[in-house]
């Protein structure tokens, strides 16, 4: 058992250290501050959470299985995407335009804002509910019981990847003076915001 939860915790971190729309989301997020980054950081996990539950009680099976649910899924997640896409590119333009008022400062997100981007963003992730249910499986041990030690195995992951993507959030915050200079900010919202339309649009496309 030992040896499996630390494959397990390894895999978490390999999981976790692949870039993605929810690693772009949390790092723009966290630009606004640490309470927004670590909220959106806990929508995401809250996504997390729910496709493995999702996945322990085999429904997500009948979305991989569904070639229209996947679909529909695909496209309602490529649209999430370049929604925050738009979004972001809209925040550069709004923080280049207050740089004349010499502020810079941003007016960032509300609580629930925030933890709703990152709730949105994962559970409109179809390919998030398929690995899921791929994932789990393989560190259920042999004679356990499937639906609590899978539900446990996602409430770990989920937790992890808090604490892993809690670090991303100090570190964006320890860069915070540099960070809020109006130029940086600029082209970092810019950035995040191409990114997530050049990934809504590669969802939208794919097969």
């Amino acid at each position: 058992m030992p040896a499996t939860l630390i494959a397990f915790l390894g895999a978490c971190t390999l999981i976790a250290a692949s870039p993605g729309p929810s690693t772009v989301l949390i790092i723009k997020q966290s630009l606004h501050g640490r309470r927004s980054g670590l909220l959106t950081v806990l929508g995401n996990e809250t996504g997390v959470f729910v496709w493995g539950v999702v996945a322990a009680l085999g429904l997500t099976a009948l979305v991989t299985a569904s070639e229209i649910a996947y679909g529909v899924m695909r496209i309602v997640g490529a649209a999430v995407l370049v929604a925050f896409g738009v979004q972001a590119l809209r925040q550069a333009r709004r923080t280049g335009a207050d740089a004349g008022g010499g502020g810079g400062e941003s007016t960032g997100t509300t609580g629930w804002a925030a933890y709703r981007a990152g709730l949105l963003l994962n559970l409109a992730n179809p390919k998030a509910a398929v690995f899921a249910l791929s994932f789990l499986p393989q560190f259920v041990p042999e004679g356990a019981p499937h639906l609590p030690t899978m539900v446990g195995l996602a409430a770990l992951w989920a937790v992890y990847e808090v604490g892993y993507y809690g670090l991303y959030v100090w570190f964006v915050g320890r860069l915070r003076t540099v960070l809020s200079r109006v130029g940086v900010r600029r082209r970092l919202e810019q950035a995040s915001g191409g990114v997530l339309l050049l990934l809504g649009v590669r969802m939208a496309l794919e097969g």
